[in-house]
């Protein structure tokens, strides 16, 4: 019995140190970097990290202030951007980056991105006044409709997102979910392959029944959108921050975003479907080509010295 034993747990580590071979050679899993928490409560990523994309076929890399992207040479004209995993963009190659694009088509102006997944509306405002001692110009902040109500903690407590207590008038940082497994995963690249391909809470059990879900009907959240808002205009210079709706939010949010005093550009995706991935709801190059050309008209009709 003890030679059984024995041959099984070689055979099966024989197993697992092929599988941990094919998933590194053929890239089959994403890599994505490590995070620490700064000094203002924003998550960002630790400099100088590289790794790839699942598939392989093109890799990122993160800077010396923590976030994807290329820095400019010069801060001079300089104009942030600000958002979440569409702005991170770990799902595209470099030259596909909102920076990159945009400097290309108005290059009397600089640009820094500050893109990490999971960031809300109120974290944006955030990192944008963390970025002030860059000298800014103005703040490009790209939002979907759920960076609002995900910003508001009287809707739903979400620890691990930079949320506003409305109540308290205080603004709650995102705290940093233990990463231990994470972190062995990633370091274990077959065992996070399988984690991913067979996720625990999808694995069903016999005789299990599940009930057809029953249509829910969407709560109206717009006063306490309006709430964070009134918040946002007493606690921050709105005066230098450009919001970018995301093509297709309600019209709603767009109208009580201009009341508190934004400037604002909506982008325009109708009647093109490449704008998205066909297995993912984020922007494809071309997507994000198209976003650059409209921002790019809006930002080369201000006046900024050469």
């Amino acid at each position: 019995m003890g030679t059984l034993l024995l041959k099984f747990f070689v055979f099966l580590m024989g197993g697992f140190v092929i599988g941990e071979a094919i998933v590194r050679a053929y890239h089959l899993t994403s890599e994505v970097p490590k995070r620490y928490l700064d000094d203002n409560g924003i998550q960002r990523y630790n400099p100088h990290q590289q790794g790839s994309w699942k598939g392989g076929n093109h890799s990122w890399a993160t800077n010396e202030l923590g976030w994807t992207g290329t820095l400019p040479k010069s801060y001079d004209n300089l104009v942030t951007v600000i958002g979440d995993s569409f702005i991170e963009n770990f799902m595209n190659p470099s030259d596909c980056h909102q920076d990159v694009l945009l400097k290309s088509r108005v290059p009397k102006m600089n640009f820094v991105e500050a893109g990490r997944s999971g960031v809300s509306f109120i974290e944006a405002m955030e990192i944008a006044a963390s970025m002030d001692s860059l000298s800014p110009q103005m703040h490009l902040i790209y939002v979907n409709a759920a960076d609002f109500t995900e910003s508001i903690r009287d809707i739903a407590v979400q620890s691990d997102i930079t949320q506003v207590d409305l109540g308290n008038r205080k603004v709650i940082p995102g705290i940093m979910k233990s990463a231990k497994l994470k972190t062995i995963l990633y370091n274990v690249k077959f065992a996070y392959y399988l984690f991913q391909r067979f996720p625990l809470n999808q694995i069903k059990f016999g005789g299990e029944k599940h009930a057809p879900a029953k249509p829910t009907v969407q709560p109206d959240h717009s006063n306490s959108i309006k709430s964070l808002l009134e918040f946002v205009k007493q606690k921050y210079d709105v005066r230098d921050k450009i919001i970018v709706f995301h093509p297709k939010l309600p019209d709603a949010i767009k109208n009580e975003v201009k009341a508190a005093g934004f400037k604002t550009i909506s982008l325009d995706s109708d009647g093109q479907d490449n704008w998205t991935f066909v297995y993912d709801h984020h922007w494809t190059c071309y997507g994000h080509n198209q976003a650059a050309d409209q921002i790019a008209s809006y930002l080369q009709e201000l006046t900024i010295p050469e």
